[in-house]
């Protein structure tokens, strides 16, 4: 039987695979020379250029841009990746337009900054499709450092010790490396498998051993880790999914957002995973979109995300607002659930709307519902697995600007650090900053 958007239930092959295809193609196709050049040409190479400060990477942005504008491409590939070792993953998901573009000289003068980001992909790509990794290893150290986590501050962490010659174990639950930017981020936006490509090209660094399949509490303990290496980098994200706390939440087809994207991420054929009819997404961050606008590209008829606050408050940008918007999402703000309903599996959601009080956020007694096959959480995770006697900061783990844990000889960073944004340019920035850390406190 050929399924439709309007076939009941929730069922594979909504869509013809060519519109599968088209739908789940690069959100930002890559430059050709000639545009790289024309948009490499409206930078004004500020000196004390504010794109770099607010770049967490600290990216010399007028300088690659520069020598892209000269026809250097891998010598900004090599600017960027000097700062940035995941700067190709980085230019493709990046919020820039609430970074480094929004700072841009060009933004406040003409409402279009230079387009930094695919710049950056431009420049990344060039060098990376010719398989050259651009950095040597030192020469070695003798000490051994274990990285748990081989998501980007993993990552990261591991390549620049490798870079200063220590010799790196890098431990992953998981079966592939690459964390989020594997299992965590919507297809559209890392087609042709770039996540393991440049996992796989970062490794041509050398000195670093991936074991995976490999969790902390199961099998890797701090005690042991910290016996048997010179130091140790946590990196362990946040496997937890926070709770609804509505009845029904335990119905079927109640799921969270994150498992679902990893489950596209992974298919290899899009046309098989099954998809509701009407989806429903609570959250307002971009778990919440990157669910919301592939259950529609998917073939969903109806996708409603829905928000306890209004849209300023948003942890989703701007961008990827209109973006779900104009994939045919609608977005409801000032409503929470409070209930669902369904005989076994969710039939329908019940919402309360919200108003901002002195108190913070209060309930108004107005409800609606929405009907549902499907209803995914996307209302934040929460970590899991950390170390017994570790101090931890509303929820995550205590660190230091370098990265330094409350525990001796043991470092943290990315999402289950406390003081980062949950972004992965921020969570290379920290496991890079760390390894730098490890390595002074190591040679001094």
């Amino acid at each position: 039987m050929t399924q439709s958007e309007l076939t009941p239930g929730i069922v594979s092959g909504r869509l013809p695979e060519d519109r599968l295809e088209s739908n789940f193609s690069d959100l930002h196709p890559a430059y050709d020379e000639h545009e790289a050049a024309v948009a490499a040409d409206r930078c004004y190479f500020c000196y004390d250029a504010p794109c770099v400060t607010a770049c967490p990477t600290e990216i010399d942005i007028p300088l690659f841009i520069r020598q892209i504008s000269t026809g250097m491409d891998e010598a900004a590939a090599k600017t960027i990746f000097e700062q940035n070792i995941l700067g190709g993953m980085c230019a493709r998901v990046c919020p820039t337009e609430n970074l480094c573009e929004q700072a841009c000289v060009r933004e406040a003068a003409e409402g279009k900054p230079v387009e930094i980001g695919r710049l950056q992909r431009h420049a990344t790509d060039s060098l990376m499709e010719r398989n050259v990794h651009p950095f040597t290893r030192g020469a070695p150290t003798g000490k051994r450092i274990a990285v748990v986590g081989a998501g980007p501050a993993g990552l990261a962490c591991a390549h620049r010790l490798a870079m200063k010659g220590h010799d790196v174990v890098l431990f992953d639950s998981r079966s592939k490396a690459g964390g989020l930017n594997e299992f965590g981020i919507a297809s559209y936006k890392t087609p042709n498998d770039f996540a393991q490509a440049e996992v796989d090209w970062l490794l041509q660094i050398g000195g670093i051993e991936v074991e995976l399949g490999k969790r902390l509490g199961e099998g890797l303990s701090i005690e042991d880790l910290t016996d048997q290496y010179d130091a140790v980098f946590l990196g362990i994200g946040l496997a937890g999914v926070n709770a609804l706390r509505a009845p029904g939440e335990d119905k079927e087809e109640v799921r969270d957002a994150v498992n679902f994207i990893a489950e596209l991420r992974q298919t290899s054929d899009l046309s098989m995973l099954p998809i509701g009819r009407h989806v429903v997404v609570v959250g307002g961050g971009m778990t919440a979109v990157d669910a919301a606008v592939q259950s529609k590209l998917l073939g969903a008829e109806e996708v409603t995300m829905v928000y306890r606050r209004g849209r300023d408050r948003m942890a989703a940008s701007v961008f990827e607002q209109d973006l779900a918007a104009s994939k045919g999402v609608r977005i409801i703000t000032h409503a929470q659930p409070v209930a669902v309903h369904g005989n076994g599996s969710v039939r329908e959601v019940e919402f309360e709307y919200t108003k901002d009080g002195p108190n913070g956020l209060e309930p108004t007694g107005e409800t609606f519902r929405l009907a549902a096959d499907q209803l995914f959480k996307a209302i934040g995770q929460r970590l899991e697995g950390a170390p017994a006697g570790m101090m931890l900061s509303d929820g995550k783990i205590t660190v230091t600007e370098a990265g330094r844990t409350s525990v001796e000889k043991v470092w943290a960073g990315g999402d289950c650090a406390a003081g980062g944004d949950d972004l992965t340019v921020t969570a290379v920035a920290e496991g890079r900053d760390a390894a730098e850390d490890i390595h002074a406190q190591l040679m001094g």
